[in-house]
């Protein structure tokens, strides 16, 4: 559950902070008269992302077993990509996402109403269908009922109050820091969601090796204990993995995770002070 809660709270503050920053410039800018179409929107692209979401449950649950696991398999692995390109955007331009959006802002409010329930639905959807794809897969993985989907609804719950909270400005914290702790985490329950992929590629029979155990500690760590069933759920943990599977989680977790904390641990230089002119006062001084 708390994979899925990590997941919800992650995807949903970055679309908590676009709307807040769209909101909170129309407020600021005078055009209150313009939140309507902004709103329709937002509702569309939440709209949008859980039909998505209910496409690919119910969807798949009329297919084979082999084109399930195939599926499966092959969503899982896209969303790790789409998962994996979004910390790193969002950990790089953070920075800039504000300035971004309200250069877009001001280009659809000249284009007209359209074009503003356009921009918004554009700026909340890719987070949604990001999210959506993403816990669908988690979901898959951990195959633990309706549990991952009340941690994924927790967290997206989390994020919308801290949403308004920040908004409101009665909370401040490190926007920084908390997306490279998050985005670190959130490496670590790719790297199982991808490795589960692999397992579901290999039951469909796209890829051999199912039956080549890399080790088996089941009699350790049993899958339906509570502590087989907490590292499961927040780990995507298997006490029986294929060769190919610790394999591909080892090959994603270990450089993404030490690309990601090596390019983004260390704090940003300071700026540079400009040389004074020559003649000033402080120049002669």
């Amino acid at each position: 559950m708390f994979g899925n809660y990590l997941i919800g709270l992650r995807e949903g503050l970055e679309a908590s902070l676009v709307v807040c920053i769209l909101i909170a410039y129309l407020v600021k800018t005078g055009r209150r008269d313009k939140l309507p179409p902004v709103w329709v929107g937002i509702g569309s692209a939440v709209g949008l992302s859980m039909a998505f979401g209910a496409v690919l449950q119910f969807g798949s649950s009329q297919l084979t077993f082999e084109a399930q696991e195939a599926l499966g398999g092959s969503l899982s692995i896209i969303a790790v990509g789409l998962v994996t390109w979004m910390v790193f955007w969002m950990r790089r331009t953070a920075r800039h996402l504000k300035a971004e959006l309200h250069g877009k802002l001001d280009a659809a409010l000249a284009m007209g109403t359209t074009a503003l329930v356009v921009t918004s639905f554009l700026a909340v959807g890719r987070e949604g269908l990001e999210t959506a794809l993403f816990i669908w897969s988690a979901v898959q993985a951990t195959n633990d009922g309706y549990n991952p989907i009340i941690g994924a609804a927790l967290g997206l719950f989390t994020s919308v109050v801290l949403g308004w909270l920040f908004y409101r400005g009665a909370l401040k914290i490190n926007l920084a820091k908390f997306f490279t702790w998050t985005g670190a985490m959130l490496v670590v329950v790719a790297a199982g969601v991808l490795a589960y992929g692999v397992h579901d590629l290999q039951e469909a029979g796209w890829l051999g090796g199912l039956h080549d155990v890399a080790f088996d500690i089941s009699s350790t760590i049993p899958k339906d204990s509570w502590y087989g069933t907490l590292l499961k759920g927040v780990f995507n943990f298997q006490p029986d993995p294929t060769v190919l599977q610790l394999a591909v989680w080892a090959a994603y977790l270990v450089p993404t995770l030490a690309i990601f904390l090596g390019l983004f641990g260390g704090k940003p230089a300071k700026p540079v002070a400009p040389a004074p002119k020559a003649g000033s006062a402080k120049s002669a001084a």
